[in-house]
């Protein structure tokens, strides 16, 4: 067997090929760990699975393995190519019978311990394929077995990290074993064919986070290692694990016919790419993983000039104006907001609407009822209080009674057999149309010319199902059609307006995904409206995002209970403040407390964008009773969030093993008194001991720094 290496200062790839066998990646590891020697060639999993009508799988089942056209491809070279500190490799592989060629891509920056990849599959003239085409099913991103290779393991000794999402109950984060996740044991070597078991982790249609989380890592209970992924891409996705006759896999996909609909056409010249996706790999456990993860993610964003400011944006929705906003009602947030220290204020959604506005959205007008003396009042007004204006939009969709779902043509909209997809009282625009895409080039430039808006909440309530045959026969092929046209659009957007910030919003968090993320500013974690609940989401987000996007919402209103008002506001102290809540109400102590909140705030931003999240009592549980979230601050410091939770103990024991054997300073980060808690530090141990004598719910920010 020939084996060739890809190495960059953080990580080394081997990947072996024959004349007899498709390349397979045999090692992925950091290049501080030691060879992995030689390895059974029986555990090489194909680096690329595809299949296309008239070539499946052999043997069948459900799983995306064992395909016979991913098992005869056969390697003919490889490049490599360095542009500044960016690293890609190129692999090729080419499959005789069909012509058909294969391309993995790898890309990593030099000192980041992860890579983007995907899939280029084309066809060559002349090939024997019926008509000069292949209809492909399925395409693989990234398939491997390295990590029972890496490890000397088995998959008895792997967990799974894995993340559940839901509307208001987002980041739900569990890690239990491979062989209870779906991976059945059986005695392979008496059975004639390999497993069929799978651990298939997926999200279907539109929302591409609605039900679970494109992120996971497989974590070593017997080794120092962990490999994590995260599948980027803002509609179906999937990853699957099994096990093979000797070995196992991991396989990251983006939409498939089995599971979204999805198919397409090729021929020589129309080739297609899947999805991106990253892996990393670490010597360490859950934390080292995610930091891994964090690492790769700024290596892989699309950064702006705006995006270095980290504004604290106040929002008038959420427990506060709630879709209904109007000159008399946003004058006196507005003066309040920029008292306490807002950056942004963004009047969120109602704006547009006369009445009822479910149903009618599209033109993206403002209401004349709402404004007598026409909504540029209330923007000069923001503006005049050193605040930058945005607004609520939700560009993707057209409600059914809107004139716009008469006025522009039909392949403007998401269709079915001929009949117009209607989902929640929407329409939904398809961006590959030029009508479509014009109507909301023409909404941004309007809005931000005419009015100056520097920033969009860009929500996306509609989940609009596996997707439209307008302009072919497979529905899941036209929705990623247009996701990329989606992308491609803010892309656009951005350009023209490079001073423009963009939240991405979808009900909370039904979006949450790194095709998304790398090109938008901050990602709005949840529609949460009790702080209490907010807690492990806010505490769980920099699993899913950078801690610079993760745009948690403080809600506080006067009057609440001192330990509740201060706990909505540690909610968002570690991440993006996203403040809402009638300021103008409060009380002078509760108005001073929430200007303290925003400077705490604005303190954490200015190191945010070289931070990484530790969780010592591990990511949270829905139920937990006390809830941590640290985050790493220059000088070797550590800002740590602990929320306690009603039902809980007075007590928790904080584990900080990095700070072991060293003396520590702990003091009040947020607020600034520390009233009701108290703490003790164990050095030998590296165990921080709080004690709360104040009634939960009570939560404070502790700055800890090793003396």
């Amino acid at each position: 067997m020939t084996e060739f290496h890809w190495r960059t200062d953080a990580l080394t790839l081997t990947f072996g090929c024959d004349a007899a066998a498709p390349v397979a990646l045999r090692s992925l590891r950091t290049t501080d760990a030691s060879d992995a020697g030689p390895t059974d060639r029986r555990l090489d999993q194909p680096l690329v699975e595809i299949s296309a009508i008239g070539h499946g799988r052999f043997p069948g089942g459900f799983r995306h393995v064992d395909t016979v056209l991913g098992a005869a491809l056969r390697y003919t070279g490889h490049t490599e190519a360095t542009d500044g500190d960016v690293r890609e490799l190129r692999i090729e592989q080419r499959e005789a019978g069909t012509g058909l060629r294969v391309t993995s891509v790898f890309r990593a920056e030099a000192g980041t311990a992860a890579f983007q990849t995907w899939t280029a599959v084309d066809l060559e003239l002349g090939a024997d394929a019926a008509g000069g085409s292949l209809t492909l099913d399925f395409v693989s991103s990234f398939a491997t077995g390295a990590f029972l290779v890496d490890t000397g393991c088995s998959v008895d000794d792997f967990d799974l990290l894995s993340g559940e999402n839901d509307w208001v109950a987002e980041n739900r984060w569990r890690t239990r074993p491979l062989r209870e996740a779906g991976l059945a044991r059986i005695d392979r070597d008496v059975q004639h064919h390999p497993p069929r078991s799978r651990c298939l982790v997926s999200n279907r249609g539109s929302w591409s986070t609605g039900e679970r989380l494109p992120t996971g890592a497989l974590l070593c209970r017997r080794a120092d290692y962990a490999l994590a992924w995260q599948v980027e891409h803002n509609g179906p996705w999937s990853y699957e694990i099994g096990e093979s006759r000797h070995g196992a896999y991991l396989l990251l996909a983006g939409p498939t016919d089995q599971e979204n609909q999805w198919s397409t056409v090729i021929s020589p010249g129309r080739g297609f790419t899947s999805v991106p996706a990253s892996v990393g790999v670490s010597r360490g456990g859950v934390d080292a993983a995610l930091a891994g993860l964090t690492d790769q993610r700024r290596a892989i964003r699309l950064p702006r000039a705006a995006d270095d400011a980290l504004p604290v944006i106040f929002n008038d929705y959420m427990n506060t104006l709630m879709g209904d906003p109007t000159t008399e009602k946003l004058l006196p947030l507005i003066d309040a907001a920029a008292m306490v220290g807002a950056d942004y204020f963004c009047v969120d959604a109602g704006w547009y609407a006369e009445g009822h506005w479910w149903d009618t959205v599209g033109a993206w007008e403002p209401a004349a009822s709402r404004f007598p003396n026409g909504i540029t009042e209330v923007i000069d007004h923001i503006r005049a209080r050193g605040m930058v204006a945005g607004l609520w939009l939700e560009p993707e969709v057209i409600g059914v009674h809107s004139p716009l779902a008469r006025s522009l043509p039909d392949d403007a909209f998401f269709s079915r057999g001929g009949i117009r997809v209607a989902e929640h009282g929407r329409h939904h625009l398809d961006l590959r149309s030029p009508a479509a895409r014009a109507h909301l080039d023409g909404v941004v430039d309007r809005l931000v010319s005419d009015y100056g808006v520097g920033f969009f909440k860009m929500d996306y309530n509609t989940m609009a199902g596996p997707g439209t045959d307008a302009a072919g026969p497979a529905p899941g092929d036209g929705l990623l059609g247009h996701n990329r046209a989606l992308l491609g659009w803010l892309d656009d957007i951005q350009a023209r307006h490079p001073h423009l910030l963009i939240e991405n919003c979808a009900s909370g968090a039904m979006r949450m995904d790194y095709a998304m993320m790398s090109r938008l500013h901050l990602q709005s974690t949840s529609d949460q409206q009790d702080p209490v609940l907010y807690a492990p989401i806010a505490a769980a987000a920099p699993a899913s995002l950078l801690p610079e996007q993760a745009g948690n919402w403080a809600y506080p209103q006067a009057g609440m209970a001192p330990e509740l008002f201060t706990f909505s506001l540690v909610n968002a102290i570690l991440g993006r403040m996203y403040l809402s809540g009638y300021i103008n109400r409060m009380s002078g102590a509760e108005v001073d407390l929430v200007t303290a909140a925003v400077t705490a705030q604005k303190a954490v931003a200015a190191d945010l964008r070289t931070s990484h999240a530790v969780w010592p009592l591990g990511l949270p549980g829905w139920e937990d009773p006390w809830v941590a979230l640290g985050l790493t601050a220059p000088g070797d410091a550590l800002r740590l969030a602990l929320w306690r939770r009603p039902g809980s103990a007075v007590s928790v024991v904080v584990p900080l093993p990095a700070f072991a054997g060293r003396e520590l300073e702990a003091v009040p980060f947020f607020p600034a008194q520390q009233h009701g808690w108290s703490w003790s530090w164990n050095a030998a141990a590296g165990l921080l001991t709080v004690t709360v004598t104040v009634p939960a719910p009570t939560a404070r920010v502790l700055s800890l720094r090793p003396l």
